[in-house]
């Protein structure tokens, strides 16, 4: 890897870190959903700093390339990526849906007991 090319990554994973940075600071990130953010930028960083330990990595799994190879981590990281956001979703839609559960059951029983008051 090039030196201008190392440095280009290092200040466009900076720029990474920056932009994470702001969401959690907007609130737009949970703090526990950002770790995995995180965690990729640091995985990104060291191996921008350390390229031959990619090349360890791949051949270490006995890939013959190295692009091969971070095509592969890459789409592993993918998947665990969304499947990581799909637990969060359908665990959100289960609390939504028990929230509008309980706020139904909460109406009903104002509507009975605004009926009680006007008969009596």
């Amino acid at each position: 890897m090039s030196l201008t090319l190392q440095i280009s990554m290092i200040a466009a994973e900076c720029l990474y870190f920056l932009l994470l940075l702001f969401f959690l600071k907007k609130k737009m990130f949970s703090l526990k959903y950002s770790l995995l953010w995180l965690f990729s930028g640091v995985v990104m960083l060291i191996l921008t700093i350390f390229p031959n330990l990619l090349h360890a990595i791949v051949h270490l799994f006995g890939v013959e390339s190295t692009m091969n190879g971070l095509f592969s981590m890459l789409m592993f990281f993918i998947l665990t990526l969304i499947m990581s956001l799909t637990a969060i979703v359908s665990k959100q839609s289960e609390r939504i849906r028990m929230l509008i559960q309980s706020h139904g059951l909460l109406e009903e029983r104002i509507r009975e007991l605004e009926e009680k008051g006007n008969v009596q």
